[in-house]
């Protein structure tokens, strides 16, 4: 990049960056971000593929979960990381959809192109998705239908909705099961009314072993650590919690210190002082009325005999993630002073029990009278199979709870965005303007999920999407693709069914998403920074890390 004054040329870019703009600059970002629509398209429902993503340790992740694809790529083009933070937004708003939200940003962005090449210009384009993005968002609120907490049978059916066609497809009845079940019991009301499902507060936790269907919900917490001393009892029964964050040894002074000793007596003195005080800290734990104690720092070898004796079953360097969990499980407070310890301050639980689980000691705090923290134990054959369920796990409790805040559900199977193609027509003739052709380009994108359905499953797209639209031009306005039978059908009727958040959430990221990377015209690049030197790090010879 360089002005010229009077015939001498002013260097204003560092050399070696680059620069390209206009049309060439809209092409090549409108092409990264289709790439990576691409890259994630064949994901797409019930009948979509998995992709194996291997990093560069080598590790192997194995999904078709939309945005740990993207996340997992190592994507260099900066139009195309945009597309990535699509994806993450969808995931922490939504939790589900990722892979309709990224779908959905390359074809805007390719409907786009075609209006492009017509001499429109970028800002009208992106006026017109942006009235699209809006119009669309009022329709599905209308075409959405009411479910609440009691309606348990439409959260099953969104769950399995959200389950099918991942790898724990075929346990989704289980496992739906599992999270509705879960998601109820962390739901609270707030002081309106509101139901608020923090779906923090669901633990799940891996082990190798056993089979999918070997997974289980615990009403409860279930924590990675074993009892600190074999002498402790394995199960307490009516156990009593005491959560403390503070350490149960005796302190390290912050600074240097030296004591003097001059005798063996005096030496005798100092160690029983210390084991005095370690006591004291035992004695308030075992006075406060507890038999279990999760310690969220370190405790002692000699605390440890002295809780042993006591028959009081400890765990020490407990996350603090899991103090929180189990605080809302058993109704304990976190303890930071031993001094203020009470009866007030305990947990209460039917049983904590140290378990062996796949080779591994766990310890199941259970029989909580209304936990707000559980635990979903997942099982499985192979590492990858575990991860796998935990992301479709992960899916459907946001899901479910989705629904339970929301109150609100849509047709799943292509047949909002169908009907939503057909309404923004309808809306686009009503517009004066040339974002009239940008309305109009944007229902034609929408058509591109129940499309893709139709492709993964191996039908013939042209022909179901008029079948599709020939259903919703007769008024049926949840008529959506049955991938199996290959026949338009009543979604609503079959139960499939999604959270309105998350078709919302999908146009709403991805039409902004397009509308920033259109109304770009120049790029400009920085020169890279020199490397590492040679021979890795450190200049050290190949070979030698």
């Amino acid at each position: 990049m360089a002005g010229n004054l009077g015939g001498q040329p002013i260097i204003i870019l560092r050399e070696g960056s680059e620069r390209t703009r206009g049309t060439e600059a809209q092409n090549n970002n409108i092409m990264a971000v289709k790439t990576v629509a691409s890259a994630v398209r064949t994901t797409l429902g019930p009948k979509g593929m998995d992709k194996m993503l291997v990093d560069s340790m080598g590790d192997v992740t194995i999904t078709n979960d939309g945005v740990t694809i993207v996340k997992e790529m190592d994507i260099e083009h900066p139009a195309a990381k945009m597309v990535v933070e699509v994806a993450k937004t969808q995931d922490n708003e939504a939790g589900d959809g990722t892979t309709t939200a990224v779908v959905l940003s390359g074809e805007l962005l390719k409907k786009a192109e075609d209006l492009l090449e017509q001499d429109i210009h970028p800002t009208i384009i992106a006026s017109g998705y942006r009235m699209a993005a809006e119009k669309a968002q009022k329709i599905l609120k209308e075409i959405s239908v009411d479910a609440s907490v009691d309606t348990e049978d439409l959260l099953n059916k969104a769950a399995i909705t959200s389950i099918t066609g991942k790898s724990a497809g075929s346990s989704k009845e289980k496992l739906s099961a599992l999270v509705v079940k879960s998601v109820l019991d962390i739901t609270e009301k707030d002081s309106n009314g509101k139901c608020i499902a923090d779906t923090e507060n669901i633990n799940i936790e891996k082990k190798v072993g056993g089979s999918v269907d070997d997974t289980e919900l615990i009403s409860g917490v279930v924590v990675d650590k074993e009892r600190v001393h074999p002498g402790m009892p394995k199960k307490v029964d009516g156990a009593k919690i005491a959560l403390v964050a503070t350490p149960i040894e005796v302190e390290k002074t912050e600074f240097d210190a030296e004591i003097s000793i001059g005798s063996p007596d005096q030496l005798q003195a100092f160690l029983a002082e210390e084991e005095g005080m370690i006591k004291g800290m035992v004695d308030k734990i075992i006075n406060g009325g507890a038999n279990v104690l999760f310690c969220q720092k370190g405790i002692d070898d000699l605390a440890q005999h002295y809780l042993s004796k006591a028959g009081i079953l400890a765990l020490r360097r407990v996350k603090e993630s899991d103090m929180k969990k189990m605080a809302r499980a058993t109704g304990g407070k976190v303890i930071t002073n031993l001094d203020d310890i009470s009866a007030e301050d305990l947990g209460i639980s039917g049983a904590v029990e140290e378990r062996k689980i796949g080779g591994d000691d766990m310890v199941f705090v259970t029989g909580c009278v209304n936990p707000k923290a559980v635990s979903i134990l997942v099982r499985g054959g192979t590492d990858h199979v575990i991860d796998e369920i935990e992301r479709s796990l992960h899916d459907a409790i946001r899901v479910v709870g989705s629904v339970v805040e929301d109150g609100k559900l849509v047709a799943g199977g292509g047949s909002p965005e169908i009907e939503l193609a057909l309404r923004l027509r309808e809306y686009g003739s009503t517009l004066k303007g040339r974002e009239q052709l940008a309305v109009q380009n944007f229902a034609d994108a929408l058509e591109v999920i129940p499309r893709t359905l139709a492709e993964n499953a191996g039908l013939d797209p042209i022909d179901k999407i008029v079948e599709l639209r020939s259903g919703h031009e007769q008024g049926n306005k949840s008529a959506g693709l049955n991938v199996y039978t290959g026949k338009v059908v009543d979604m609503l009727e079959s139960g499939v069914v999604e959270p309105l958040r998350v078709k919302v959430q999908a146009i709403s990221s991805a039409s902004e998403a397009a509308i920033m990377i259109l109304r770009i015209d120049d790029v400009i690049a920085s020169a890279r920074m020199a490397g590492p030197p040679p021979g890795g790090m450190g200049g050290m010879p190949p070979g030698m890390m």
